[in-house]
């Protein structure tokens, strides 16, 4: 069976038609899904500026320019997947932990027949039970997570469930491969040192910013193969792994950021891993002049896609 690709726009232009990501159809309307696209508009868990609950319709809105062809990586993902939009997981807005059971079961509801979840945020308290969705069928993975924050922190104000503890709680729980868990992109200033020596303990490995810029992404990307080698691997990906001149709309942003270029090159790789589920998180577009920060986060999602396709 050929897979329903996106509204073609040479009868429907870009600007109008269908509000699903990249303007796929919806679940609804294909028989059989290899990967659903899924909004959690929630933000509760944010500790600095809200406003990534309105994250999922805006990097939909900002996807209508993609067009189905991958001329880096050779492939046109949705002939090779069927792709659709499963539209939102509502979760409660003022319970975070009745929101972390709602999302996971919404996540499992869209796997249970063996499609992969493209999810788009949100916070990063969303990362949390997508991982108890996945650890639950890939037993636990692999994670590579692109942000300019370890979010592997305790606590916050006595909270243990927040954007910055969702991989702290994932470690706890067993959910990830403590051997080949990293960070990418991180830099900024810390509480204190204990934050990366708990990091360390937690099971994650870490490349830096500061790293990226002195060795070059091509050794970020060896260095990354290396670590995740062929385990199960799932991407999280927080848009202020960016440079805020390359994402301003997000809510906790930090100067020295990767661009936009260096992000979908690295992404680019996991087209020789077993990329098992993602998600792209934390985009806030009360703050993003001129879609600048969505169009980055569509790009990403369209790279991540274009990934789980080259598998298959």
């Amino acid at each position: 069976m050929c897979a329903v690709g996106p509204v073609d726009a040479t009868t429907v232009p870009r600007y109008g038609g269908s509000a699903t990501f990249a303007r796929l159809p919806r679940i609804d309307e294909v028989t059989g899904t290899d990967v659903a696209i899924v909004g959690v508009p929630f933000d509760t868990g944010v500790s600095y500026r809200p406003g990534a609950r309105f994250g999922p319709s805006h990097v939909r809105a900002s996807s209508k320019l993609l067009r189905p062809y991958n001329p880096v990586a050779d492939i046109s993902p949705f002939d090779v997947l069927q792709v659709a939009d499963a539209g939102d997981i509502a979760c409660n807005p003022f319970d975070i932990e009745a929101a972390i059971s709602e999302i996971e079961r919404g996540a499992d509801a869209l796997t249970g027949s063996g499609a992969r979840l493209l999810t788009i945020g949100g916070d990063h308290t969303i990362a949390l039970p997508l991982l108890r969705s996945i650890a639950r069928r890939h037993g636990p993975v692999a994670v590579v997570h692109f942000d300019a924050h370890l979010d592997t922190w305790d606590t916050y104000f006595g909270a243990s469930y927040t954007h910055g503890t969702p991989f702290r709680r994932a470690s706890e729980e067993g959910l990830i491969d403590r051997e080949a868990s990293m960070h990418i992109g991180t830099r900024g200033p810390l509480y204190g040192d204990h934050d990366l020596s708990d990091d360390r303990q937690l099971g994650f490995s870490a490349i830096t910013a500061p790293e990226i810029e002195i060795d070059g992404v091509r050794a970020a990307v060896e260095r990354m193969r290396a670590r995740i080698g062929d385990r199960p691997v799932y991407v999280s990906v927080d848009i202020d792994v960016l440079d805020p001149a390359h994402a301003p709309g997000t809510g906790t942003p930090e100067a020295g950021g990767l661009t936009s270029r260096e992000l979908l090159h690295m992404l680019r790789a996991f087209g020789a891993s077993n990329l098992v589920g993602a998600d792209v998180v934390e985009v806030a577009p009360a703050y993003d002049h001129a879609e600048i920060t969505g169009i980055a986060a569509a790009h990403v999602g369209f790279e991540l896609l274009s990934a789980m396709a080259v598998r298959g």
